[in-house]
């Protein structure tokens, strides 16, 4: 097998088993950042570009949080008018 695909493998299986004692934060930044890092690895096939995908995508995915954590935020709000109107 390739050693790169094998590699990917591992890594997603370690982010995948490690996410379980993650905050919600965590484990977002960390499938970006492990996503980012074997999409940039298996298209360049350098090590030097994986580790700037998966910086890339460990910033993708705290950016993703913190608009999810805003779309959660809004709608509490939004059901805490809606009844403060009945």
């Amino acid at each position: 097998m390739d050693r790169k695909f094998i590699a990917s493998c591992a890594l997603m299986g370690t982010v995948t088993l490690g996410a379980c004692a993650m905050t919600d934060t965590q484990q977002r930044t960390a499938t970006g950042a492990a996503l980012g890092g074997v999409a940039a690895g298996v298209i360049s096939g350098e090590w030097g570009w994986a580790a700037a995908g998966a910086v890339a995508g460990a910033a993708g995915g705290y950016l993703y949080d913190q608009n999810k954590k805003a779309q959660e935020e809004a709608y509490k709000r939004g059901v805490q008018d809606g009844q403060k109107q009945k």
